[in-house]
C-alpha cells in the first residue's frame, strides 16, 4: 500500500494549479485558431501543444532560459532543444535559410523603389519599443524584444528575444505569430482609413523583366553589404540570402528543395515546441504579458500605417503614370505572402477586379523580411 500511495502522490493530478489549467485553456485557443481558422497552423499547433506539455506537473517537459542543472541531474527533454537551438541562436537563422529558398525577390528587383516601403513599414518596431521603455517601464532589452513584434516576422522576434530578453520569449513569440495570423483582420481597417477611393484605384505599372544575373547577384550583394554595415544582422540576412542563392542559381535544386522543404519543416517543429515549452503558467500569466500583446498590436498597426503613408508621400514626387497604389505600402510588414494577399483582396474588391496589385505588393512584402532582420541587427548592435 505504501508504494501505491507514493505512486498516487507522485501523479500530476494532485499537483495541478489554476495556472496550469489557464495555460491549458490558452493552448487550446491557439490550437483551435490553427485548426478551425487556419491561423499560422504550422507554428500555433506546435506552440500550443508545447504549452500543454510544459504545464504538466512532474512531466519535465518545460524549457527556460534560467534552467541550471548539476552534473548528473536529469534535464527536461525540451530544455535540451532550447539549449541546443535557442540559446545557441541556431534555429531562427535556419528558418531564414528555408525562407530564402522559398522567396522570389523578382517583384522587388523589378520595382527597387518598393524597398523603401519595406523599410518604412518597420516604424512600428521603434514606436512600440519606445513606448515599452518610457510608458511601461520595461528595460531597454525587453523593449527592443517587444518592439520587434511590429516587424511581423516570427523567427526574427524569437532570435532577438532569445538574446536580449529570454524571459519574454513565450509571450513575444505568441504575440508575433498571433498578429501575423490576424493580418486579414488588422490591416483592412487601416487601409480603409488611410487611403482614398481614388488612391485605391491606381494601377501599377507593368513589371519589368529581371535578368538572371540580377537575381543571382542580389543575394550575394545584400549579404555582403548588410554584414559589413550591420554585422549583428548577418546571421539572419546571411542565411536568408544563401537560401535564395540556392533557389536562383538553378544548379543546386536538391539543396534548395531541402532547405525549403524537409529542413524548414523539421526546424519549425522544434522551434514551435520549444517556444511553447517556455510558456509555463508561472512565467506567462503575468501583467506584463498583457502589456506585450497591447504593444504588439500598436507596433503592427504603426508598421502598416508607416508603409502606406510613405507610399502616399512618394506619390507627391512621382510623375503621372508611375505613381504607386499606396495600399501596397501595407504589405511592407514581413508577413509573407499573407500581407500582399490581403492588399490584393482589399484593392480588387474595391475596384471590382479592375486593379490587382498582388505582384506590386510582393515587392515591399519581401523587402519587409530584410527590413525586420536589419532592425533586429540594429537592436543587437546597440543593446546586445
Amino acid at each position: 500500500m505504501t508504494e501505491l500511495e507514493r505512486l498516487l502522490m507522485d501523479a500530476g493530478f494532485l499537483h495541478l494549479t489554476w495556472r496550469n489549467l489557464v495555460m491549458f485553456g490558452i493552448a487550446g485557443v491557439l490550437i483551435y485558431l490553427a485548426v478551425k481558422k487556419h491561423y499560422e497552423p504550422l507554428l500555433l499547433i506546435p506552440i500550443g501543444f508545447g504549452a500543454i506539455l510544459a504545464n504538466l506537473p512532474g512531466a519535465m517537459l518545460e524549457a527556460s532560459s534560467s534552467f541550471g542543472a548539476d552534473p548528473g541531474d536529469r534535464v527536461p527533454l525540451l530544455q535540451l532543444i532550447y539549449d541546443a537551438g535557442i540559446r545557441t541562436e541556431l534555429l531562427p537563422p535556419l528558418i531564414f535559410l528555408g525562407v530564402g529558398a522559398l522567396t522570389d525577390f523578382r517583384p522587388l528587383l523589378s520595382r527597387p523603389i518598393t524597398l523603401l516601403l519595406g523599410a518604412a513599414a518597420q516604424v512600428g518596431i521603434f514606436v512600440a519599443a519606445l513606448g515599452a521603455f518610457f510608458l511601461f517601464g520595461f528595460t531597454a532589452q525587453q523593449s527592443a524584444a517587444i518592439g520587434i513584434i511590429g516587424g511581423a516576422d516570427g523567427p526574427t522576434s524569437i532570435f532577438l528575444t532569445a538574446i536580449l530578453a529570454p524571459e519574454l520569449l513565450g509571450a513575444v513569440a505568441v504575440a508575433a505569430y498571433g498578429y501575423m495570423a490576424l493580418v486579414p483582420v488588422i490591416q483592412p481597417p487601416i487601409l480603409r482609413l488611410l487611403t482614398s477611393p481614388r488612391e485605391r484605384e491606381i494601377d501599377s505599372e507593368d513589371e519589368r523583366e529581371v535578368s538572371r544575373t540580377a537575381v543571382i547577384m542580389f543575394p550575394i550583394l545584400i549579404a555582403v553589404v548588410t554584414a559589413l554595415a550591420i554585422p549583428t544582422a548577418a546571421p539572419l540576412i546571411g542565411l536568408l540570402m544563401f537560401g535564395n542563392l540556392l533557389r536562383e542559381s538553378t544548379v543546386t535544386d536538391r539543396l534548395g528543395d531541402t532547405a525549403g522543404g524537409p529542413l524548414i519543416n523539421i526546424v519549425t517543429i522544434l522551434l514551435g515546441l520549444v517556444i511553447g515549452a517556455t510558456m509555463t503558467g508561472e512565467g506567462f500569466l503575468q501583467p506584463r504579458t498583457l502589456f506585450i500583446f497591447a504593444l504588439g498590436a500598436v507596433a503592427f498597426a504603426c508598421s502598416t500605417a508607416g508603409g502606406i503613408l510613405l507610399a502616399k508621400l512618394m506619390n507627391v514626387f512621382l510623375p503621372e503614370g508611375r505613381k504607386l497604389n499606396p495600399c501596397i505600402g501595407a504589405s511592407g510588414v514581413s508577413a509573407v505572402p499573407m500581407s500582399a494577399r490581403v492588399v490584393q483582396k482589399f484593392v480588387s474588391e474595391h475596384t471590382r477586379g479592375r486593379v490587382n496589385p498582388l505582384m506590386a505588393a510582393m515587392g515591399p512584402n519581401v523587402a519587409g523580411v530584410i527590413g525586420s532582420a536589419v532592425a533586429a541587427g540594429v537592436f543587437l548592435g546597440l543593446l546586445g
